[in-house]
């Protein structure tokens, strides 16, 4: 295991960037990396100045090429093995739930368990020479029912049946045809891309955007029974905002408005 594998918390005004940093193995994920995911997360939901973020991984090699195969003989072996899974799920849960937009920004391999953490954000963009799988088939692991329900939100059935059963690598423009990724770009151009996208996105209201990423994963998750109670509501706490307000007085004096959250 490489000693400088960490996540990394870096903020840049409005955004936050999630960096996963061991570039010796790919980006690949430690036990230690997986459990920092939720602090990291809970530590950014908290933070009102944050309004977008963006996981990325270390350098263009790799977004992640997944969990760290060399811990699996010891961290995923009988009993432990259902404690690394709960590992990973809390991260992918933190990533789920949190009420802030989140952005993929892949480049080269995305596999295993990165690909599980890129399907959990709200959008993804990948590079040119980027590749996609969960090899968990050739690896003999039994793939944890709660991580495929992300992947069916981005694509059809048959085809996440076609990525588990036979762990193939996916191009990008495949990736792209499939709805794996939201936009394919050239390598130089991916930061300033998902930069200008993520700026856009912290230019609007918050309790818009978060309104707006409830009631889709509400919609997506729960279609036959959506609580649409707390959906309206919701939707409700923004007509009520001071942010309500701005918009409309911008509009009206030709101005870009200035959202607080509130």
């Amino acid at each position: 295991m490489t000693t400088d594998a960490t996540l990394n918390l870096r903020r840049d005004g409005a955004l936050a960037w999630l960096e996963i940093t061991n570039p010796d193995r790919m980006n690949a994920l430690t036990a230690a990396m997986w459990q920092q995911f939720p602090d990291c997360i809970a530590e950014v939901d908290n933070d009102p100045s944050i309004r977008v973020i963006i996981v990325r991984g270390v350098g263009q090699r790799a977004f992640s090429a997944g969990a760290d195969i060399s811990e699996f003989k010891t961290a995923r072996t009988g009993n432990s093995a259902k404690d690394y899974d709960a590992l990973n799920h809390n991260a992918f849960l933190a990533l789920t739930n949190t009420t802030k937009p989140t952005i993929a920004m892949i480049h080269g391999f995305c596999l295993g368990g990165g690909l599980g953490l890129a399907a959990c954000c709200d959008l993804r963009l990948g590079d040119q020479n980027s590749q996609y799988a969960i090899p968990a088939a050739k690896l003999g692991i039994g793939y944890n029912p709660r991580w495929v329900t992300p992947l069916l939100a981005l694509t059809s059935p048959a085809n996440v049946k076609e990525i588990l059963f036979t762990g193939r690598r996916i191009n990008a423009e495949e990736a792209l045809q499939m709805g794996l990724i939201n936009d394919l770009l050239d390598a130089e151009k991916l930061q300033s891309e998902t930069e200008t996208l993520a700026t856009t996105i912290a230019a609007n209201a918050p309790l818009s955007v978060a309104a707006s990423k409830r009631v889709i994963n509400e919609l997506v998750h729960h279609p036959e029974t959506p609580d649409l109670y707390k959906l309206d509501e919701a939707i409700q706490r923004c007509f009520k905002s001071e942010d309500y307000k701005e918009g409309q007085q911008a509009f009206l004096e030709k101005r870009k408005p200035n959202f607080q959250g509130r």
